[in-house]
């Protein structure tokens, strides 16, 4: 009669044991992972949102990563813009100076070979095909290019910038078709490969008047986009905070806490080890009176 009280308790001496072992393993594993979520059972509904957050994150990350490429990308053609536009101020004041009565055929025939190798610069920026800014052959790799886009050509459509992580926020950088307009005159050439507008062009000053003017209003256009996207850029870093900070709470071990729970569950560990070992003790004692 005596030995069954004893083995009930040394089964449930074992049984309180294995469970302490259990979350004492459980709380170790929290800290040397630095997770809380260690697997789904600890927190199922915490690691189904987790989860949720996480890829929100990412897609928040890759949007970051857009606008930024955006970013240099609208500074790369304002950098232009405003390269060639020293160049068509220097045209600018080369056609006046041409306009000086004082002047002899060899101070024109200076001015104009300057005058020339501006308007190729510009025309070499630009590029373009035949079609479109004349001459005798295509330029298909045009300076003005970003990554192997080129910058000034026609794109009614424009360039669209995924800006958030939900499908609809995005943004669209207008283009910047310098293959019309004054600019156009400006780098026109005919079929023989001359350019249609020289230095003592009557209609030049008004021409690169209107072609600094068209570089000015591309420019605004720009700008106006440039600082979009660095609001764009600011809120998502602070929705990028506020994910980091969410996922933090929900995945992230208390380390305080979980210590205090290792040091808990190994006393409770220890005790529960000596109890067996003592209710075992005093079975094998019992036996051996029997025997």
């Amino acid at each position: 009669m005596s030995t069954t009280p004893l083995n009930t308790q040394t089964l449930q001496n074992t049984r309180f044991l294995t469970r302490t072992t259990e979350l004492l393993n459980r709380s170790i594993s929290r800290l040397s992972s630095g997770s809380r979520l260690v697997s789904a059972s600890d927190d199922p509904a915490g690691t189904s949102l987790a989860a949720k957050l996480s890829a929100q994150n990412m897609r928040v990350g890759a949007a970051s990563t857009n606008v930024q490429n955006a970013v240099s990308f609208v500074q790369s053609v304002d950098g232009f813009l405003g390269g060639m536009g020293k160049l068509i101020d220097r045209m600018s004041e080369l056609a006046i100076l041409a306009k000086d009565p004082m002047k002899n055929a060899d101070d024109l025939a200076l001015y104009q070979k300057e005058f020339k190798q501006l308007q190729t610069q510009l025309r070499t920026t630009v590029g373009g095909t035949t079609a479109e800014i004349g001459g005798t052959q295509n330029i298909d790799k045009p300076l003005g290019t970003f990554n192997g886009r080129v910058l000034f050509g026609a794109n009614p459509s424009g360039i669209t910038v995924a800006t958030g992580q939900a499908s609809t926020q995005r943004l669209i950088i207008p283009e910047t078709n310098l293959r019309s307009g004054a600019m156009l005159q400006i780098i026109q050439q005919d079929a023989s490969g001359a350019f249609t507008m020289d230095v003592t062009d009557p209609t030049a000053v008004g021409t690169l008047t209107s072609g600094i003017g068209q570089m000015g209003d591309e420019r605004a256009t720009l700008g106006a986009i440039g600082s979009r996207l660095d609001l764009v850029a600011g809120s998502l870093s602070t929705e990028s905070e506020g994910l980091s900070s969410a996922l933090s709470k929900i995945r992230d071990v208390d380390v305080a806490t979980e210590s205090t729970r290792v040091a808990k569950y190994n006393l409770l560990n220890q005790s529960g080890t000596s109890m067996l070992t003592q209710a075992t003790q005093s079975t094998r004692s019992v036996l051996q009176l029997l025997a």
